[in-house]
């Protein structure tokens, strides 16, 4: 016997995203362009009282981790943007400057477009042309934008880190990803802000200044040491480790804050995490390293600075808003804040006029955080590949409005997503109506550890198979959740642990739709839910539970569900029926409660039969009721 334990996880959107590696060749191809229709189900039903038997579940050996041949997108876009099909080549506007190398693999793939200095008026009026949009930090893209994209925009492409210009909530609700390329500068980024820190120690730029202004003065330009100095990391994402490892090369004591960075990683680095108000008054220099956010708009402001250390340095590389420079000012003015090295503004470029800028005690660049060649072309590179990628199907490693699932997982989970769609597609088509979908209950049987189990990409794949064949709606990764959560589609998830091998990520997927009426009784379980659940076997997904009926399914073309009364003669019966009205049967099975009772026959056939056929089927004395499914 398997033993089971259960954890309830209830989903409410929208997701969070976590880091991964970039896509391999085997999960990108899980991503192929293939669209499924689905149409009304035709069904017959008669009354009568079924007698319901356990579904058991088995655990799956042998599963290949190949992909099918009916795979499915999990971006799911309208076009197949394939450079090798006969559909047009994507349009890719380039808004801003981006290098050669980049350039050369996005017009290797689509028709590009570098129009620099637009309007809002003018991108939005070229927008509804267009598939993909790069730009860099100086193109607001609101949600104006996608409201005038009308659908066609797929991608935007963010060529480097920070995507507080991108309206992320507008593009989910449209469906477009927003990829980013947050790699490729970071090393440059990490060194400017070392750079700024040891310049504005020693005072380099003013006493450069003071030199070519024919002065000599040794004794105003002294500056202080960095060894044994505490530095507070606020940020400890991808530049502001590589700023700590540096620091701490430079014989520097390293404090970081950042309430969503795993200790183990700052412990690696010598690095203690601390509180944020803990940082800012023992640091002797703090470095920013913090995105904007509604959360971090101006977090270093009046009351902030009365909490730092007096003569504390300030070294800014991440993004101008994180600081009120109006109370910077004041705080350089009153010798509470030593010295600030700045890169970034609130507005870029800042005012001619503007006090912060003129500050004999502030040292400023023109955002060069990432202007090293090595980074401009990497960061190029890095964004093209993405939006390739994203307008071919593949789910972006660097993408920051979906949830993020590892290369590794990908692949493993390929067979299961093109199961978990399946279930909702067949699911939906089981539904009478009456008060509408409006909750469904997932259960995932596996025997790994639940943390070891990512059910994002499997839950969005299954919410894409119930919308899309009832709503004029594309359903993709990125706004699955989020098109659930609009239609008022409430997903419960159940993950319970068997007794066997965690080889296989999952054992079955069950979706079970309360509160409904069923165009199919025998779907109904013994709770009263329409229920169905699948399996992956040899690589491909299987329909293995209807209702309380143990069956085995293969669910590729269409497929046709009959109850009828156990008895000899019935799969030749039906059989012969099709075969007189020229549709191919690629299989049948059987499933029963009891001998000589009541019994499942699941038939799958490439065609979808005409309504003669169907009424003939329902037409035979044994058979109590059936429903064509399109999967």
């Amino acid at each position: 016997m398997a033993s089971f334990s259960s954890t309830k996880l209830v989903f409410s959107p929208p997701f969070t995203s976590s880091p991964c590696s970039k896509s391999s060749p085997k999960s990108s191809s899980l991503l192929s362009f293939l669209l499924h229709t689905a149409s009304t189900p035709i069904s017959l039903k008669l009354s009568h009282p079924l007698s319901h038997s356990r579904c058991s579940s088995f655990v799956v050996s042998n599963v290949l981790k190949t992909l099918t041949s009916t795979e499915t997108s999990v971006l799911n876009y309208p076009q197949d943007l394939d450079s090798g099909s006969s559909n047009p080549r994507p349009t890719i506007l380039v808004s801003e400057k981006l290098g050669e190398a980049g350039l050369e693999v996005l017009r290797s793939f689509g028709n590009v477009e570098c129009l620099y200095d637009l309007s809002p008026d003018d991108l939005c009026s070229k927008i509804s042309s267009c598939d993909a949009l790069i730009v860099r930090s100086g193109t607001k893209v609101t949600r104006q934008v996608f409201e005038a994209a009308k659908g066609r925009l797929k991608v935007v492409g963010r060529a480097g880190v920070g995507i507080d210009n991108v309206d992320l909530q507008a593009a989910t609700e449209f469906g477009c990803l927003v990829v980013n390329a947050p790699t490729a500068n970071t090393v440059a980024a990490a060194e400017h802000g070392i750079a700024l820190l040891t310049a504005m120690a020693r005072n380099v730029a003013q006493a450069d200044a003071s030199v070519k202004a024919g002065k000599w003065q040794r004794g105003k330009y002294v500056g202080v040491s960095v060894v044994g100095k505490t530095l507070a990391v606020m940020g400890f994402g991808k530049v502001g480790s590589e700023v700590a490892r540096r620091a701490k090369g430079l014989g520097m004591h390293v404090i970081a804050h950042d309430p969503y960075a795993p200790a183990d990683r700052a412990r690696a680095l010598g690095v203690e995490l601390v509180s944020f108000d803990q940082a800012i008054s023992t640091a002797d220099f703090i470095s920013l390293h913090m995105p904007l956010t509604p959360t971090t708009s101006k977090v270093f402001n009046d009351e902030t600075f009365a909490k730092v250390k007096k003569g504390v340095r300030i070294i800014n590389v991440a993004r101008g808003g994180v600081i009120d420079e109006d109370a910077l000012v004041r705080a350089l003015d009153g010798g509470v804040v030593a010295q600030a090295a700045l890169d970034v503004f609130t507005e870029e470029p800042p005012p001619k006029e503007s006090k912060l800028v003129q500050h004999e005690n502030v040292t400023v660049t023109p955002h060069l955080g990432a202007s090293t060649k090595e980074a401009q072309e990497g960061v190029a590179i890095e964004i093209a590949e993405a939006v390739v990628g994203a307008l071919k199907g593949e789910l972006s490693a660097t993408a920051v409005n979906a949830p993020m699932v590892p290369a590794e997982v990908l692949s493993e989970l390929s067979p299961y997503v093109v199961l978990a769609e399946k279930l909702g597609r067949l699911a939906v088509q089981l539904v009478a109506g009456g008060s509408g979908i409006k909750n469904i209950r997932v259960v995932y049987r596996s025997a790994r550890d639940p943390d070891d189990l990512d059910t994002r990409l499997l839950r969005a794949m299954i919410t894409k198979g119930i919308i899309e064949p009832i709503s004029s709606s594309f359903v993709n990764l990125v706004n699955a959740d989020f098109t659930a959560k609009q239609r008022g589609i409430r997903i419960s998830e159940e993950r319970i642990s068997i007794d066997s091998s965690p080889e296989f990520p999952v054992d079955s997927i069950q979706v079970q739709i309360s509160n409904v009426d069923s165009k199919f009784a025998s779907a109904v379980s013994d709770s009263g839910d329409i229920s169905i659940e699948g399996k992956v076997k040899y690589g491909k997904p299987h329909l293995t539970c209807v209702g309380s009926f143990a069956v085995d399914v293969s669910l590729e073309g269409n497929l046709i569900l009959c109850r009828q009364v156990d008895q000899p003669g019935m799969i030749g019966r039906v059989g012969n029926i099709l075969g007189e009205h020229n549709v191919n049967v690629s299989f049948m099975s059987v499933g029963r409660t009891h001998r000589r009772k009541k019994a499942i026959m699941a038939i799958g056939v490439d065609e979808e039969p005409n309504k003669e056929t169907l009424q003939k089927i329902g037409g035979v004395p044994a058979i109590e009721e059936f429903v064509f499914l399109e999967l």
